[in-house]
């Protein structure tokens, strides 16, 4: 049987008027905080929050848009961008954490936590980044892309943002068939890809506001690069990287690295674009070690 995505336990806390979900667990410890990736939500890291509230008081966040956070129409009264989601971090750090966190984010949410830390010096204490995104359609990036993504990107983006068309691209996308398709391609490990995970990722997809917050992300070709964060980060990182990744290639990953705010840069082989769901039992021992260590130094 398929849990419910209403079935499951969490929080609210109310930020600039709206209402943003996450779940806790741990009473004791450091304070470690999990920030999603792209139409993903607190869900994803069920398999990483027992293990690291052994030691920690861990929160998962669902970023504004995603998951069972209020999905309010983009401009009214906020913009999707990593600018707005890296304040929502840095004040439920501030306002339900109580203290500065050690930040852990997947994909783009990987951004959001650096934005955060760099935006609000004192707020991070480290930053784990799993496979981050490396925005390949940024506007800044696409010079180097192939003729056709340089055009038909921004012609693709253009479409979207028509309401009926919009909607009906994302309608078609949000369906188990086609998002089990998706998440087969992403997943180095198939065997994860459950029926669970999809039935919890479709919940939140038949919200009322959810095709707009895609269609307004996926129009989303401006803000910050990780290579314009990670040399400002005022904290130390760790990154995690699957070697299967499609869609942000560890050979291009790999130069994060060199900045020196990275303390580990680790491969995990085998392993695709969600190492946290997909190995857990590969994930959970290196951050709990990492964070040990950041809080004895």
């Amino acid at each position: 049987m398929l849990t419910s995505p209403a079935a499951i336990d969490y929080q609210t806390w109310t930020w600039r008027g709206l209402t943003i979900a996450y779940q806790t667990q741990g009473t004791a410890g450091a304070a470690v905080v999990l920030v999603h990736g792209f139409g993903a939500s607190f869900y994803h890291w069920r398999k990483n929050i027992p293990d690291l509230a052994q030691n920690c008081r861990v929160y998962a966040l669902d970023l504004l848009g995603f998951g069972r956070s209020q999905k309010p129409i983009p401009g009214e009264p906020v913009d999707y961008t990593f600018e707005t989601w890296g304040q929502q971090i840095a004040d439920f750090c501030r306002e339900v954490v109580g203290e500065p966190a050690f930040l852990v984010g997947n994909s783009v949410g990987c951004i959001a936590a650096m934005q955060a830390a760099v935006e609000t010096p004192g707020m991070a204490r480290g930053v784990v980044l799993i496979n981050c995104s490396l925005r390949l359609l940024h506007d800044r990036k696409r010079i180097g892309q192939p003729w056709f993504k340089r055009v038909g990107t921004p012609v693709l983006q253009k479409v979207l943002k028509n309401q009926w068309v919009g909607n009906f691209f994302f309608k078609q996308l949000a369906q188990p068939k086609t998002v089990r398709q998706i998440l087969l391609k992403a997943y180095g490990r198939s065997e994860a890809v459950t029926d669970e995970l999809i039935d919890l990722l479709m919940g939140a997809a038949q919200d009322q506001g959810a095709a707009a917050v895609f269609v307004a992300f996926t129009g989303y070709s401006q803000g910050p690069l990780p290579e314009d964060l990670l040399p400002n980060l005022p904290c130390p990182a760790l990154i995690l990287w699957g070697e299967k990744d499609p869609w942000e290639p560890i050979e291009l990953g790999r130069a994060f690295a060199d900045y020196p705010q990275v303390e580990k840069f680790i491969s995990l082989p085998g392993v695709g674009h969600c190492p946290q769901d997909e190995a857990p039992e590969l994930v959970n021992p290196i951050v709990q070690d990492w964070i040990a260590a950041q809080i004895q130094n």
